[in-house]
């Protein structure tokens, strides 16, 4: 195990036993710190992101790969006003989650405790890098962040100010710790540091297989997101279009956003074609009969229908029924997030019964599966497996439980 590895686990872990009876009052001023110094320094980060960006540029990085990595004003304003919004939020440490006593007077209570030190990994978003610190601080967590190598400059400086925030609020500085080491044997050390006891990914699949392949600690996987929109026989299609539209091209580049197209065949003769004029830049590709309402739409190979495009590309498929698309959605989807567009109460409760993912909308578009839209505040990320969070991970999500047991004497016979 890397030396300065071991070390950065080693102050984490001193760092985590502070902050798991840290009061919550301390933990809301040092966010409301890095808030500020986020937002009055805002030009030290843009100089640094615009370093990595360049770089970035220079070799040939993807465009969407660059609007991940890419901070302006308004997304540094933003991650101020995420750390102010966890801020905000309720401190899940203490909560007791149930309690009963038994028959012999013994008191019973699951009472939320931080989980300790949660490792996060992750590519290209120096945005995740303050969500991340933020979440695991109000948790009572200790955070060791290790981002890719385009993202160095951007992380270190956001983290500089993080934990200048920490000091500042009389809380350890190795609240939050980055991992300088971007090198790939550096990463699989990372994973399997004996001093996390949790380690969230966020990335591509390449990153995802990696620690599924060599992570020995604990994970949660924060998966891909192979996202369907089905618009069923009683849809309003005006309000199809819409969401297909926002779903798709709102912000192509992330997880929640729409890969896949379903329409049910009573409905795609007069939706297919309004909804190619409305996705006017977006590359479509579809089945035999989807091809046939839309002239000039492209072949779907089975790949395009498994396949995460996070690009302006949209797979379509016409299907029979809602069973179909049902069906489909277990064949190629990712588990995390699909939509069905529908006036029929009945069709969409038989939706939401039968799909399998960690989130399932109903008259509503796919980008609203995150943390800050559905009231968790800053996310740290969306877990497609089904132990111990699922869904978009927020306060709760990075805790545990431990029994708490009162008594007046009592022995077991």
């Amino acid at each position: 195990m890397d030396a300065d590895l071991e070390r950065l686990g080693r102050r984490a872990t001193a760092a985590a036993r502070v902050l798991a009876t840290t009061r919550t009052g301390a933990k809301d001023a040092a966010l409301h710190a890095a808030a500020d110094l986020l937002a009055s320094r805002a030009d030290e980060l843009l100089a640094a992101n615009d370093a990595d960006v360049r770089a970035g540029e220079a070799q040939g990085m993807a465009a969407t790969a660059l609007d991940r990595l890419r901070l302006d004003g308004p997304r540094v304003a933003a991650m101020a006003d995420g750390l102010r919004a966890v801020a905000a939020l309720e401190d899940p440490v203490g909560e007791v989650v149930a309690g009963w006593v038994r028959p012999n007077g013994l008191r019973v209570a699951q009472v939320r405790v931080p989980l300790g030190v949660v490792g996060i990994i992750y590519e290209n978003r120096p945005n995740v890098t303050s969500d991340a610190a933020a979440l695991c601080l109000k948790s009572g967590n200790a955070t060791i962040l290790r981002g890719s190598s385009t993202a160095l400059s951007s992380n270190r400086a956001v983290v500089a100010l993080l934990r200048k925030a920490m000091a500042g609020a009389g809380l350890p500085e190795d609240a939050v710790q980055l991992v300088e080491d971007t090198s790939r044997d550096g990463a699989v050390a990372f994973m399997q540091l004996p001093a996390l006891d949790c380690l969230i990914p966020r990335g591509g699949p390449s990153l995802i297989e990696s620690v599924r392949a060599n992570a020995t600690v604990p994970t949660v996987i924060d998966g891909d997101g192979n996202c369907h929109v089905y618009v069923d026989a009683a849809a309003d299609l005006d309000m199809a279009v819409a969401i297909i539209v926002n779903a798709k091209t709102q912000r192509p580049s992330v997880c929640n956003a729409a890969e896949s197209l379903l329409v049910h065949r009573d409905v795609a003769a007069e939706l297919l074609p309004r909804a190619a004029e409305a996705l006017a830049g977006v590359a479509l590709v579809g089945d035999a009969r989807a091809r046939s309402l839309v002239p000039g739409m492209g072949e779907a190979t089975e790949e395009d229908f498994a396949t995460e495009f996070l690009d302006l590309k949209l797979s379509v498929a016409v299907v029979d029924d809602l069973g179909a698309a049902v069906d489909h959605i277990a064949r190629y989807g990712s588990g995390h997030s699909e939509a069905i567009v529908t006036g029929d109460l009945r069709a969409a409760e038989r939706f939401v019964e039968e799909v399998d993912a960690a989130a399932v909308l109903v008259n509503a578009s796919t980008r609203f599966v995150d943390g800050g839209e559905l009231g968790l505040g800053a996310e740290i990320g969306i877990s497609t497996q089904k132990l111990h969070a699922r869904g978009p991970m927020g306060l709760r999500a990075l805790t545990s439980v431990k029994y708490v047991v009162r008594g007046d004497g009592q022995v077991r016979s």
